[in-house]
């Protein structure tokens, strides 16, 4: 059988990066019978906590859990990856919106500033975990109330850590871009390819 990852991840988005540079993968996802914590605990953030620590902690929990999924259900052996993103501004972590005003409230913040968004990645093989962190600066163009209530109203915003994706309807007021655009999606190819070469994944 031809190499595969498992991929631990809901993100459509994550599943199209992976095929825009060839791997093969399965998903690896929790289901009522698994009996897991709800994953969106896994994303509370600890008092204190900066971005960085708080994205590569949550990716880790994440990939122990898979890793903990895959034994439990004995599957085939393969490597496990994970990733998870975030958005910071200044100090504040703009996490998934939970509802329609948080994501206004969001995107208010954001409007005609600079905030950085975080991609950890970890990939499980053999007995070694590697990890990567991507980190991206993106700047907003100022945002009038009734762009950001129209962008609000597309339900593009929901399920998106900072309340929208640089892949959709958003470009449109992202004035610019320093860093990894997939990253920014959600998994940095980039960063991401290579440690999947250190698993024979990729050339």
């Amino acid at each position: 059988m031809e190499p595969f990852v498992y991929l631990a991840s809901q993100s459509p988005r994550r599943r199209q990066l992976l095929e825009q540079i060839g791997v093969r993968y399965t998903l690896l996802l929790a289901n009522s019978e698994d009996h897991e914590p709800d994953p969106e605990a896994l994303e509370t953030v600890l008092p204190r906590e900066s971005a960085s620590d708080y994205v590569q902690r949550v990716t880790g929990l994440k990939l122990d859990a898979a890793l903990a999924r895959l034994e439990r259900r004995g599957l085939e052996g393969a490597p496990v990856l994970c990733s998870d993103t975030t958005v910071s501004l200044g100090r504040r972590i703009l996490g998934k919106p939970e509802s329609a005003r948080e994501a206004g409230e969001m995107l208010r913040a954001l409007s005609g500033k600079t905030h950085r968004v975080l991609t950890a990645v970890a990939l499980h093989t053999g007995r070694k975990r590697l990890t990567t962190l991507s980190v991206s600066q993106v700047q907003f163009a100022d945002m009038t109330d009734a762009q950001i209530a129209a962008y609000v109203a597309s339900g593009e915003p929901m399920g998106k850590a900072g309340a929208y994706g640089v892949q959709g309807h958003a470009a449109a007021y992202i004035a610019n871009i320093n860093g990894s655009y997939s990253g920014i999606m959600g998994l940095p190819v980039f960063e991401t390819a290579n440690l999947l070469r250190a698993a024979g994944l990729v050339l």
